[in-house]
């Protein structure tokens, strides 16, 4: 094999990576996490209790622990929850 072959495709292979972190970041923007409005099978990522660490593993519809991105100033309006909110609903 050619080692400049597999060295040049290792680097494309890692500025790709940070290209993809960047515009993930930037979707972020002017969006917050809201929790208890999540449809099962459709979270954004990991629960607060910890039963799953990926997107689209939530098994109940909204879940108090599961959460989605929203426009900032709209979880409330959907009926949603902080994180704050969310850990102190799931104590009870």
């Amino acid at each position: 094999m050619n080692t400049r072959l597999i060295a040049s495709s290792a680097l494309a292979s890692v500025l790709a990576m940070g290209l993809l972190s960047t515009v993930n970041a930037a979707d972020e923007k002017g969006k917050e996490k809201c929790y208890g409005v999540a449809k099962a099978g459709a979270n954004d990522c990991a629960n607060l209790s910890g039963t799953h660490s990926c997107a689209g593993q939530s098994k109940n519809a909204m879940g108090a622990d599961e959460w989605n991105y929203v426009a900032t100033g709209t979880c409330e309006k959907m009926g949603g929850k902080t994180a704050d909110e969310a850990k102190a609903a799931m104590k009870k």
